[in-house]
């Protein structure tokens, strides 16, 4: 029954509250109370702070499926759950402890609190059976003592049993005894003898009483048969009958056979077995064979519920006389309980840069053996990065033991092992994810040390040219690579006006068209950038070939093409020997490689193999010796190509006049047929022109020649000083086209002086034509040695420009013939002048 509520009041006292070495916290309280009773304060027990009792910060652990105790997370009380009955609990445990365990999340550390249910009288002694019978013959001495059977309180201490009442009669009287385990009993006394004819039958009242405040009583009814006489009771064959078996025993097994014997005869020796005290737990395990005397299992056997069953044993012979004995059953462990893991605490990431030691679940272990077969050790696989370190008898704390690497491994399947010592050894394990957390901690790197790529000229804008590709091991935001062309220094503009490269892919595209002959290669770095925090940056050198595309023709610098669309003229002496060097056409290809490769071709000639045109090398030469029926002027039409991929080409048409000098080419030029073309009148006009000029350049020439002798007196060449371009009709001089291309070719200037020894001719460069550009013309005029008598040579200077070192042919006029002597002509030579 319970107390009243005032008295319970009472009993809501705190009998010990400590906090130990060990972290350990005790609380008492008795049983019984109600739900929401409270327990301690465990917040001001264990120093913790009002932030730490969040829901999630604390937990608390307890064994079993009943959770009798709560934690109120507003005021850190801990308050009863479920109703507390400590016979239910604890059976007859003298001690009665609850654990549980207070696990500090932040912290990983787990305080052990113990919680001692206190007894109180809430059970009345009771007796197993309502009727007690007993038998005693009328023989029976005084003084005889018949042991009772005990009334069963699940109190303990004070509140259980302490004492027992009979109700009044003549014949017996009650002796109450304490055993050597302390526990009471009582035995009826015989006082006076019986006689069966005055009252066969005796109805006694037996009072069980124990010690609670206030006291609590049970009863039972003795009924005494008085028989006849039955002299010898059973003895059995031992006081005591210990036996030992293992939990793990099968239904059905004996464990012992208890032996009585009876000196009498006849119905008087026939024993019946039974049991006369015996708990409800060994009542549900063990039968016994009232015939037989057997004690069987009937039930499974656990040795963690309990390792000692003892009970009494009753021998009663037909005559009503009995006799007691005891079984004591110890039941011996087996390992038949496995390990038991569980993980209290567990963080499912933890970052790659954490530091050694660094916790990372709190393990608890248990089994429920004993002994050797209880001994539990824990266990994780030694190739990780891992180890267990115990913090007291059944809990791990698994930290980190050396430095993770994510791009390594980048997750962990860790099984704990928990083995016990049994024989043989039982274990069992559990399976932890870890997943390792990414750290911005490699840089993007490229594939190669540095890239070239290759583009063709004469690309469209937008095109892609190229691509990088880079790999970060790392994982997320801090692999996401951005990629970005540094400026380079090579260009006057900004890099960014020629290049472009997208930030995602690393594909690089060129924003305008590109010229091989504006520039050939491209130098810059690209820069790959991951997104972590700090970012991580790597650079790799990319160059970048522009390839030649033919797209420049060949393009002619000798002869110079003229403007007015005219064609050069070539002299060629009609005694030129085969392989003469006439003239040599000289071109250029603004591209490069085979694209430049320059080749000529003799597509169109008067006289088809008079003349050969080398290859490689566009020198004309003649093939063969003149003759009187080669015409005058010889037409060559030039084909410059180059070698690209499809060829193109430039043409140009040189005009070779056959002369030995330009007087000879004047005369034979007026013997060429007049043509009929209708442009004929301009080419008159145009020949009368330079014809008139040229005279009064004679002229000019022959009167400063006469100055010169006249002042020097020295040379009588005055008087047969002329200068005639007589017998060539002006009608029938050379056409517009070649008239002009002459005088584009060949300027003279001629400047002569009387009184010296010496004849210079300059050559002034680019006083007359394009021809040539200042580079190829001679930088100093060479001198000009005239051949004939020394008395009448005159220091001459004069001006002309040649086209290289060929040699050039060409006849002095009559007066020119006299300042030289005999010569009849004057041939130039590297820069020299001489005269045939």
């Amino acid at each position: 029954m319970r107390l009243p509520k005032r008295r319970q009041s009472s009993c809501l006292v705190l009998l010990a509250v400590f906090q130990a070495v060990t972290a350990q916290i005790h609380y008492s309280v008795p049983e019984e109370l109600q739900e929401g009773s409270f327990v301690g304060d465990i917040s001001q027990d264990l120093g913790l702070d009002m932030k730490q009792l969040l829901p999630g910060g604390v937990r608390i652990i307890t064994e079993g499926r009943t959770q009798y105790f709560a934690l109120n997370f507003q005021n850190g009380h801990l308050y009863i759950n479920e109703r507390l009955d400590r016979e239910e609990i604890c059976g007859r445990l003298l001690t009665c402890i609850l654990k549980l365990e207070i696990l500090i999340q932040e912290q990983l550390k787990v305080y052990t609190v113990e919680i001692e249910i206190e007894d109180i009288n809430d059970n009345a002694p009771a007796f197993k059976s309502a009727q007690l019978q007993i038998k005693i013959s009328e023989m029976t001495e005084g003084g005889t003592r018949f042991r009772l059977e005990d009334a069963q309180d699940p109190d303990l201490g004070m509140n259980s049993v302490q004492n027992y009442k009979l109700s009044a009669n003549k014949h017996f009287s009650l002796d109450v005894q304490t055993g050597l385990d302390s526990a009471i009993y009582a035995e009826i006394v015989l006082e006076t003898s019986l006689d069966r004819e005055e009252q066969n039958v005796h109805d006694l009242i037996l009072t069980a009483i124990d010690g609670g405040d206030p006291p609590k009583s049970g009863t039972t009814q003795i009924h005494i048969i008085v028989l006849d006489a039955n002299d010898n009771a059973p003895i059995f064959s031992q006081p005591v009958y210990k036996v030992t078996i293992a939990e793990n025993v099968p239904t059905g097994y004996t464990v012992v056979t208890v032996k009585a014997t009876d000196l009498d005869e006849g119905i008087n020796r026939e024993i019946t077995y039974s049991f006369r005290k015996i708990s409800d737990t060994a009542s549900r395990n063990f039968h016994i064979n009232s015939e037989t005397g057997e004690i069987i299992l009937v039930g499974k056997l656990d040795y963690e519920e309990s390792t000692l069953y003892e009970v009494e044993i009753q021998a009663i012979d037909g005559g009503g006389l009995f006799n007691i004995s005891k079984a004591v059953i110890f039941v011996s462990d087996v390992n038949d309980n496995a390990p038991e893991i569980a993980v209290r605490s567990l963080a499912n990431s933890v970052p790659e840069d954490s530091q050694a030691g660094t916790a990372i679940a709190l393990i608890n272990v248990h089994d429920d053996d004993s002994g050797e077969n209880g001994k539990v050790i824990c266990s994780i696989p030694s190739n990780i990065p891992f180890q267990l370190t115990k913090a007291n008898a059944n809990y791990y704390t698994m930290v980190i033991a050396r430095p993770l690497d994510r791009e390594q491994v980048a997750a962990y399947n860790i099984t704990i092992t928990a083995s016990d010592q049994g024989m043989p050894p039982l274990s069992s394990t559990t399976l932890i994810l870890l997943q390792v957390l990414d750290k911005n901690d490699n840089a993007p790197y490229f594939m190669q040390p540095e890239y070239t790529f290759y583009l063709v000229e004469n690309n469209q804008r937008g095109d892609s040219i190229f691509s990088l590709k880079t790999e970060d091991p790392d994982w997320g935001e801090n692999s996401k690579t951005t990629y970005s062309i540094i400026e380079s220094q090579m260009f006057a503009s900004s890099l960014s006006s020629y290049l472009s490269i997208n930030s995602e892919t690393g594909v690089g595209y060129a924003l305008r068209t590109f010229d091989y002959e504006e520039f050939r290669e491209i130098k810059f770095h690209v820069r790959a950038q991951d997104g972590g925090s700090p970012p991580l940056s790597s650079n790799v050198s990319v160059t970048l070939f522009i390839l030649d595309q033919n797209d420049n023709a060949p393009q002619i610098l000798y002869p110079s093409p003229p403007t007015d669309g005219s064609t050069g003229i070539e002299l060629a002496p009609r005694s030129s020997e085969p392989g003469y060097l006439v003239t040599k056409v000289v071109a250029v290809d603004a591209d490069s490689g085979q694209n430049a490769w320059l080749s000529y071709q003799l597509i169109k000639a008067t006289e088809p193999g008079l003349f050969t045109l080398g290859l490689h090398t566009g020198e004309i030469r003649t093939a063969r010796f003149f003759l009187e029926k080669d015409a005058l002027k010889q037409s060559l039409v030039v084909l410059v190509k180059d070698n690209g991929q499809p060829p193109m080409s430039a043409s140009v048409t040189v005009t070779v006049v056959l002369a030995d000098n330009i007087p000879d080419m004047l005369t034979d030029l007026s013997s060429v047929p007049v043509s009929e073309d209708p442009q004929s009148d301009l080419t008159f006009y145009l020949v009368t022109a330079v014809a008139f000029v040229s005279c009064l350049f004679l002229a000019f020439l022959l009167v400063l020649l006469a100055l010169k002798l006249r002042r020097w007196k020295n040379s009588q060449l005055s008087d047969n000083a002329s200068l005639n371009f007589s017998g060539a009709p002006v009608s029938q001089f050379v056409g517009i086209d070649g008239v002009r291309a002459f005088l584009q070719s060949y300027c003279h200037e001629v400047s002569l002086t009387s009184g010296s020894r010496k004849s210079q001719i300059l050559f002034p460069i680019g006083s007359c034509t394009n021809t040539l550009t200042p580079q190829q013309a001679s930088d100093k005029p060479g001198p000009v040695l005239l051949i004939g008598d020394s008395n009448t040579v005159t220091e001459e200077a004069a001006t002309h420009q040649v086209t290289g070192n060929d040699p050039w042919l060409f006849h002095l006029p009559a007066t020119m013939q006299e300042v030289a002597g005999e010569g009849k002509g004057a041939v130039l030579r590297s820069g020299q002048l001489h005269t045939i």
